[in-house]
């Protein structure tokens, strides 16, 4: 889920700011009229952007097609939404603050590494874990009452798409997982299954903190 405690400042530093409406009709706005949901929009411009780069960085590396198709289509949406939302803050005449993330390049490692196998990707990402129909982190999104129309149709769009992306992943990983089964099942003559090392992986995947 992203951090919504991100910071979002006014371009301009005097009383008033400059902004778009739901009509898209530029306006001063008082200071004071600093929309409650600015620090969600900027958390998730920033997790999706930050998404965007190591999933294409995995995409650019497995040597499976069928993951390739999965990881770039949602690579594609990560990097998507970073720019919506960093250009509906700019709509509302702020900026993005973006924080400095020490995991960042370590994600980005995991990702393009050429020994991990795909499977160990999904798990060290903390991917492809199947909804059951229950809340998710999404269902809060909307419980702030002063959202604006323009602001609203995004986080909609926003929220219908991450859950679709989810969708993907967890029949990927699946996949994955059915293949890593099968593969090991035969090596070891059926007597149960030993590590992966699909694609040559030798490395156990490490949980890492990202995005989804």
């Amino acid at each position: 889920m992203p951090d919504t405690t991100g910071r979002v400042v006014a371009r301009h530093h005097d009383d008033v700011r400059h902004g778009t409406d739901e009509r898209g009709v530029i306006r001063s706005i008082p200071m004071s009229d600093k929309p409650s949901y600015l620090g969600l929009l900027n958390a998730v411009s920033v997790a999706e952007s930050d998404a965007g780069t190591y999933l294409s960085a995995w995409a650019a590396v497995t040597p499976s097609e069928e993951v390739r198709a999965v990881i770039s289509t949602v690579a594609l949406r990560e990097a998507e939404h970073g720019l919506a939302f960093a250009k509906r803050i700019d709509e509302l005449g702020y900026d993005v603050i973006k924080k400095d993330d020490p995991k960042s390049a370590e994600r980005v490692a995991i990702a393009g590494s050429t020994t991990l196998s795909d499977k160990e990707k999904f798990e060290a990402f903390g991917l492809g874990v199947r909804q059951n129909g229950g809340r998710d982190v999404f269902d809060s999104f909307f419980e702030n009452k002063d959202l604006d129309p323009v602001t609203g149709a995004l986080l909609g769009r926003y929220i219908a798409e991450e859950r679709d992306s989810g969708r993907k992943l967890a029949a990927c990983y699946a996949l994955l997982c059915e293949a890593d089964a099968a593969t090991n099942g035969k090596k070891n003559g059926g007597k149960g299954s030993s590590k992966s090392k699909q694609q040559g992986g030798k490395g156990k995947g490490k949980k890492i903190k990202g995005k989804k």
